[in-house]
């Protein structure tokens, strides 16, 4: 009997308590499940294997590793309100003989029962499931679909892993909050015996500075890679600010509320108003958390959708020829030559494939790494620092191409003296006057809106300018001769050779792999030196960018989907365990309002009046930093060659418009449990 007394206390534990344990048991089963979905996607032979299988699988496995970290930190949250609830019930067991040492073999065997639980569920449940979502997976990046079922060893064992030690975490926290905790502290521990808070403004001002600050950034930078590199900063500005803002100025808003007596002093206001006073400050926190949460899910689901259903413009952007082929030379004594024995293949390849090229652009071009400040640009390595935000924002590639190349390419014929360029902007702002590299200086005459070189340039995430200037040959050696000296291995010196295809897609790859494969094999031949030269070459076609596209951010709109679910369903978690804790809270103050005239129908009122005080504060704020983080993402999506704002206005409303009325559904359900319970039907 004794064997079975501790693990029988623990089951009617759960079972008493089953308005807080089934929901906290079911989200440890979800995250178990969706941390096992996203191993096995990162494991799957028929996913590996796939076209653009290595993209998915590292975006998998960033989603485990997300999927782990978030588990930890909410799961920690949620705990604290099941140890909450529990302590009069530990408290009294204390009172009544009992020691620590017995309340911890309790603490022992719930932990086990809801470890137990959640991974039999879980496991269950993301087994059954796991094929369907790669199903899924398959069909949003338009790959190979297997239909072939399996279980993965190796998921279960690292879910399990990782679970079991949040679970010993989560045990070993709330063994130290036992320890910690009298008998006495205990028992009132759901008790309304907090000090009414008073708001502190320093940290209400604090936080409207730094959001302030924040938002100041998101609107103010224009560089697209400054803000990538500055987002973070402002995401983590944007998090403490609002933790500060809801802590403090929750409770300054109630403190409003009680000095307007015509307000206050109202049936509907009074319980309501009084209940949150004493509570805002921990109120304040769980806001803040379901306001975060809302902002990610809402900034996560616009980007992923916005850059999934404009990758074809994308793709139109960064490869505006069907075929692309390039070839990169260390010094310019090899390029005529060899340029010439690779046109040979190439256009034996095309005939070989029955194709017949269309709008053909050959040409040359040396491009450099560096940075343009006033009319200097830069590229000694030890002054082109990186991780200098200010400085990486001016980092650049600057790409000169031959004045007779251009000419042929546009059928212009424009004369230009030596020393003088023109100059196309791209991505960058800048717009100098003179442009001085090395012993090169250049006077731009005309600034062009677009030019013709279409290559691989646009896949950088640092923009390129484009310079078209005469005497090549000279300046490609003098610009090649300071790279050497400079330390910079960046620059090379190109051969372009890009056209359109009539081939079907498959047919299209097929003959640009064959191209590639056939100038692998050339190898330049120095006599002086009696060595090979060595060079690299690439040739990348639409449709297999078409193809990367679609695995790169397929998988990332999936794993915006399946974060998205669990970012969703844990802000719904702390809702409704925010009223159902309240609610017990409250119980004894309707209670007392009841005996003096209250009836159902003004407790009904006053939950309103409580919930819709506070409740929609989270999406009103949600709302607002997606507002201001939109021209931080719309900036972020140039640097994939996506600049259709419209579409990512679109997506961005859509996403608010299903996430509130999502929300207000979680309302409905969850001011229902606080009726019952403050209304005795409990």
């Amino acid at each position: 009997m004794r064997k079975i007394f501790f693990p029988r206390l623990a089951w009617n534990g759960i079972k008493n308590n089953r308005r807080l344990y089934i929901p906290y048991i079911l989200t440890c089963a979800g995250m178990v499940m969706m941390t096992y979905i996203l191993q096995y996607l990162s494991v799957s032979p028929a996913v590996m294997d796939s076209y653009g299988g290595t993209a998915i699988v590292a975006t998998m496995m960033l989603g485990s590793f997300v999927m782990v970290i978030f588990s930890v930190i909410f799961l920690f949250y949620t705990n604290s309100f099941l140890i909450r609830r529990r302590g009069r019930e530990f408290g009294l067991y204390n009172i009544l003989g009992m020691d620590k040492r017995g309340i911890a073999r309790i603490l022992i065997w719930e932990t086990l029962t809801s470890a137990v639980i959640s991974l039999a569920v879980g496991f269950a449940a993301g087994i059954g499931l796991s094929k369907l979502a790669q199903l899924g997976l398959n069909n949003i990046t338009s790959t190979d679909i297997n239909y072939e079922f399996t279980i993965s060893i190796h998921a279960l064992r690292n879910t399990a892993i990782m679970f079991l030690v949040i679970f010993a975490l989560l045990f070993i926290r709330s063994l130290v909050k036992l320890n910690l905790s009298t008998a006495v502290s205990l028992l009132g521990s759901e008790s309304f015996g907090e000090k009414p808070p008073r708001a502190n403004p320093i940290i209400g001002i604090g936080g409207i500075i730094l959001l302030g600050g924040a938002y100041w950034l998101a609107v103010s930078i224009e560089d697209p890679v400054s803000a990538l590199v500055i987002f973070f900063l402002a995401v983590i500005m944007v998090i403490v600010a609002t933790y500060m803002i809801f802590i403090s100025g929750s409770v300054l808003v109630c403190r409003m509320l009680q000095k307007n007596k015509k307000y206050y002093y109202n049936k509907r206001h009074f319980v309501s108003v009084a209940s949150m006073v004493y509570r805002m400050k921990r109120n304040g926190a769980g806001l803040a958390s379901i306001c975060i949460l809302a902002t990610m899910v809402l900034v996560m689901l616009s980007s992923t959708t916005c850059l999934y259903f404009g990758s074809e413009g994308s793709i139109r952007a960064r490869c505006p020829r069907d075929v692309t082929i390039r070839v990169g030379f260390h010094d310019n004594a090899y390029v005529d030559g060899t340029s010439s024995q690779m046109r040979e293949i190439i256009t034996n390849g095309i005939t070989y494939a029955g194709d017949t090229p269309q709008n053909l652009l050959d040409y040359r071009s040396v491009a450099i790494v560096g940075l343009l400040e006033n009319e200097d640009f830069e590229i000694n390595s030890s002054s082109v620092n990186i991780y200098n935000p200010t400085s990486f924002g001016n980092l650049m590639q600057l790409v000169i191409v031959p004045l007779e190349d251009y000419n042929r390419m546009t059928g212009e014929n424009v004369t230009l003296s030596t020393g003088e360029a023109l100059y196309c902007a791209g991505r960058s702002a800048l717009q100098p006057e003179r442009v001085n590299v090395g012993d090169c200086s250049f006077t731009i005459v005309e600034f062009l809106d677009s030019v013709p070189m279409e290559t691989e340039d646009s896949m950088l995430i640092i923009p390129t300018v484009y310079m078209v200037a005469p005497d090549f040959d000279s300046v490609a050696e003098s610009l090649l001769g300071l790279v050497r000296d400079s330390g910079n291995t960046a620059t090379e010196l190109f051969w372009n050779y890009c056209f359109d295809s009539s081939l079907p897609d498959a047919e299209q790859i097929a003959m640009a792999q064959s191209i590639r494969e056939q100038l692998i094999l050339i190898k330049p031949y120095d006599e002086e030196t009696d060595t090979f030269y060595h060079y690299l070459n690439s040739c990348t076609s639409k449709a297999s960018e078409r193809r990367d596209f679609m695995s790169t951010f397929g998988s990332l709109l999936y794993l915006g989907i399946l974060l998205s679910i669990v970012f969703v369903a844990a802000a719904a978690l702390i809702i409704y365990y925010k009223q159902i804790t309240e609610g017990y809270e409250d119980k004894s103050r309707f209670e007392i309002m009841m005996k003096v005239g209250m009836t159902k129908k003004n407790i009904r009122s006053s939950i309103n009046s409580q919930l819709l005080t506070v409740f929609y504060l989270p999406l009103i704020f949600a709302g607002l930093h997606l507002t201001f983080a939109f021209p931080f993402i719309a900036k972020i999506m140039t640097l994939f060659n996506l600049d259709n704002v419209s579409l990512l206005i679109g997506t961005t409303v859509v996403s608010f418009i299903i996430f509130a009325l999502f929300y207000m559904l979680v309302y409905r359900l969850t001011s229902n449990a606080y009726y019952s319970i403050v209304s005795r039907n409990d």
